[in-house]
């Protein structure tokens, strides 16, 4: 991990992103298309785009708080967390588990990686010290 000040917070606001990222993946979709074939013609166009897409967001959350050697242990990190997704999926009766799903982890997380490393890695600890000279700058904790 790099040298946060805040840690601690990093992580359980990363536990609570993931947790929210599974409860997503298993919320009724019909909580917000109560006609079906809404829901299915939306769906089927969206689906694989909300999974790479989260994982992006993952992918370049993680990497904010680790050195870029560790990033293939977020990577496997998160494609196991896809592969619990579809997993849970799975056992509900309302989603479907889908290998394209983790394929669609796994690109949106190679691209999440890929912006991690042209720059945008480490952004938590340039958070920290840009938040350090604003309290420095206002005089106050």
């Amino acid at each position: 991990m790099l040298p946060l000040r805040y840690a601690g917070r990093w992580r359980m606001a990363g536990l609570a992103l993931l947790a929210l990222v599974l409860l997503a993946s298993l919320m009724p979709m019909f909580w917000f298309f109560p006609d079906r074939n809404d829901f299915v013609t939306w769906f089927v166009h969206v689906d694989k785009w909300l999974h790479g897409i989260a994982f992006v967001v993952l992918a370049v959350w993680f990497a904010g708080q680790y050195q870029p050697r560790s990033y293939w242990r977020i990577a496997l990190g998160l494609l196991a967390f896809g592969v619990l997704i579809e997993a849970c999926q799975r056992l509900v009766t309302y989603r479907s588990a889908d290998w394209l799903d983790i394929a669609a982890d796994a690109a949106g997380i190679t691209v999440g990686l890929a912006i991690a490393l042209a720059g945008l890695g480490g952004w938590s600890l340039w958070f920290e010290k840009r938040l350090a000279r604003g309290k420095v700058a206002s005089g106050g904790d």
